[in-house]
């Protein structure tokens, strides 16, 4: 059976969002401080031993947090039409990362995004 390895980052963004159709709290407008895990798969080291450098997950993960960084989701394209609920937010990371950085031999795993310190959720695409 071949290895994989998987490496991951965890960052923040700040934002608010509500949630249409919701009886409760959150259909009010309210911010939270968004941790979010990006996991990424490799099937190859490179001559020192790394599948895929930090920094690159870094730099496209950045460019795809300042979209949303101390904004509205509610108000942005992709949630227009579904609610910016954890959920959907991890898929939505989980599909942009992987339009920016998923290659032959690295793709994107999974998505985790908490929106408190005891409540997230996870997307992967098997």
């Amino acid at each position: 059976m071949a290895g994989v390895f998987e490496v991951f980052i965890e960052t923040h963004f700040s934002a608010a969002h509500a949630l249409r159709g919701y009886e409760g709290d959150c259909a009010r407008t309210h911010g939270h401080n968004w941790k979010v895990r990006f996991y990424v798969q490799c099937r190859q080291l490179d001559a020192i031993g790394i599948g895929i450098d930090f920094r690159t997950i870094e730099e496209k993960v950045n460019s795809v947090l300042s979209g949303l960084d101390h904004r509205n989701l509610s108000d942005l394209p992709p949630f227009q039409e579904e609610n910016p609920t954890s959920e959907n937010i991890a898929r939505y990371l989980y599909q942009e990362l992987g339009r920016h950085l998923n290659h032959s031999d690295a793709r994107i795993s999974r998505v985790e995004v908490s929106e408190t310190p005891h409540a997230g959720a996870s997307y992967w695409e098997e």
